[in-house]
């Protein structure tokens, strides 16, 4: 996993930097989030692992299938990334082009699990707080795991703010045996 994103990364880079340029980073997102629900299917991966295609023919395959969100640029991209028997490497490349592309635009997504559905004026609040602690706008979306006593657990990338009764207990546990 670590070596496919280190050799997805320069790819979503040049990727990102080419639709930022050219205004196009909602067309890009959308054509490499599709490209990597493509690769990794697993009819779709059993044929793009076939040592009898072509390059050529492997980029024509995912190019007919991506044809309603394709442009003469994403062929050409995935051509070359087909010519570099590198097409296994759209979801990364998707998500770091996902990554680059929040914090361009100064957004996170967050996720939110609480053990009841949170009401409009929850919701507000909490992104209020959030895009003051993270400096960014925020976009929420909640779920509700009835496994939680109470409290909520907030994901926001890496950012995991655990304020669950559960880890509450937890760390109030891990505190009284130290």
């Amino acid at each position: 996993m670590a070596e496919f994103v280190t050799v997805a990364r320069p790819y979503a880079k040049a990727v990102f930097q080419y639709a930022l340029d050219k205004g196009q980073l909602a067309e890009w997102s959308k054509l490499l989030s599709f490209a990597a629900v493509v690769v990794k299917d697993e009819e779709m991966a059993k044929v793009l692992s076939k040592p009898q295609l072509t390059a050529d023919q492997k980029a024509e395959l995912v190019c007919s299938v991506c044809s309603e969100v394709l442009t003469d640029e994403g062929r050409n991209f995935i051509v070359q990334l087909a010519q570099n028997d590198r097409l296994v490497l759209f979801p990364e490349i998707s998500g770091l082009f996902e990554l680059l592309k929040a914090e361009q635009e100064k957004s996170v997504d967050v996720t939110v699990s609480s053990a009841y559905e949170l009401s409009e004026d929850d919701k507000n609040k909490l992104s209020s707080s959030l895009k003051n602690r993270l400096g960014r706008n925020v976009n929420i979306s909640c779920d509700v795991d009835k496994s939680l006593l109470g409290g909520l657990l907030i994901r926001a990338g890496d950012l995991v703010i655990d304020g669950t009764v559960r880890g509450k207990l937890a760390k109030l546990s891990e505190n009284l045996k130290s």
